[in-house]
């Protein structure tokens, strides 16, 4: 009997084994996750999760392992996947076989390197846990320090203000997000956040966290001392690809054609830990999460024979008070950026361009711009500036014709 192996029991792990056996896989199908609860969306944790107001979301029932044949091994990590004898080494001594294995560890935060990091009050979100600490802190406190003002700092920090905190936000660079976004873009976040009484210092970064047995405050680099209740650090992630060993190429993750097979056969990559050879953009690595899910689909059709390539646009979305944030493709560089709408009022959309090619749309409370421009990213279309800062030209009809045979 066949056997597949997902090691990792994040999204895009749990929707690949959902997605085989939806697609009439019948042989062995064994999940791995070092977490001991079934799998769960991640994006409440920094939002509506953390403020209290919704439960966990899970990506199966807890009863549906069972009752489609998973063997769902929760709270057991894989310590290796070893690729001479074809099994997974579990924690323990178990081997599991495998014909195919699909590797869906993620990614973890990064750790500052600072003296006073492992106080107590000094916290990180990346699991369920990490955000019930952060409500506990804000629920006896009524100050918080955040250090890094990506995504994951910027929805921390709305929703610590939501639940009446004062903020404070120390990051390195000159805007929220501006390595992402570029320093107009991140600007407007960064407006956003003024507007509801968040204090950020920008070009700063930590040099301690001091407290006597606990978090009292932070002391930048600058010289600033911020006291606080506690201190939330988000300076990125990076992916887990210990459990491959030397056997699979590491390059910012696994590497994956545009498939999502590794450089060798039959062992897979998706998610965050996916260093993936897209057609458009070419070797990307995407940390959201509706590229983890669409992977975690595509993936099981290929391990089903399809052979099919990922080309997604990638969409990423992330709310942060009232305001609706939505990225579509994906951009490390570009020379014109057109703006359809207002970036003062943020109300707008921002279409990034190189060379004409469309490459990423962001937007402000316009999401429409962003869903109807993914045809055209995945497309390489080559736009007209008029008719993309135009907001009564539909996007829909700048797609190009499909190919009828």
């Amino acid at each position: 009997m066949t056997s597949f192996v997902i090691v990792g029991a994040g999204l895009g792990g749990a929707t690949a084994a959902g997605k085989l056996r939806e697609e009439g896989f019948d042989g062995e199908l064994v999940l791995i996750g070092a977490e001991p609860m079934p799998p769960y969306e991640r994006p409440p944790l920094s939002k509506e999760y953390l403020r209290g107001e919704s439960d966990h979301h899970f990506v199966r029932p807890a009863e549906w392992y069972e009752e489609n044949q998973v063997d769902a091994r929760f709270g057991v990590r894989a310590e290796r996947v070893n690729l001479t004898e074809r099994v997974v080494e579990l924690e323990g001594g178990e081997r599991i076989a495998f014909d195919q294995v699909v590797i869906a560890t993620g990614s973890r935060n990064r750790r500052l390197q600072v003296p006073g990091v492992d106080l107590p009050g000094v916290l990180d979100l990346r699991f369920a846990p990490d955000a019930d600490a952060i409500r506990e802190a804000a629920e006896a406190g009524s100050k918080a320090v955040i250090v890094g003002m990506g995504f994951i700092g910027a929805e921390v920090a709305a929703s610590l203000r939501q639940m009446g905190l004062d903020v404070t936000v120390v990051e390195f660079f000159g805007t929220p997000l501006e390595r992402v976004l570029g320093p107009e873009l991140g600007g407007a976040i960064e407006a956003l956040h003024r507007d509801h009484g968040v204090e950020m210092i920008f070009r700063d970064a930590a040099e301690r966290f001091e407290g006597d047995g606990r978090f009292e405050a932070l002391v930048t680099k600058e010289g600033r001392r911020i006291e606080g209740d506690f201190a939330v650090v988000g300076v990125g992630v990076e992916p887990v690809t210990d459990v491959a060993g030397d056997g699979v190429p590491v390059d910012n993750g696994f590497p994956v054609d545009a498939r999502l097979q590794t450089a060798v056969e039959g062992v897979w990559a998706i998610g965050d830990v996916a260093r993936h050879d897209h057609p458009v953009f070419g070797p990307i690595r995407v940390e959201h999460f509706d590229n983890a899910m669409k992977m975690g689909e595509h993936v099981a059709r290929n391990l089903l024979g399809a052979d099919a390539v990922f080309d997604d646009a990638h969409w990423f979305w992330s709310d942060q008070y009232d305001a609706n944030i939505q990225v579509a493709g994906f951009a490390t560089e570009w020379d014109d950026m057109v703006v359809r709408g207002s970036i003062e009022d943020r109300s707008f959309s921002a279409f990034l361009l190189k060379e004409g090619q469309l490459l990423s749309t962001f937007s402000m409370d316009r999401k429409f711009d962003v869903r109807r421009s993914m045809p055209l990213i995945a497309s390489k279309a080559h736009l007209d500036r008029e008719q993309l800062a135009d907001p009564e030209q539909d996007l829909r009809q700048l797609h190009p014709p499909k190919e009828t045979s």
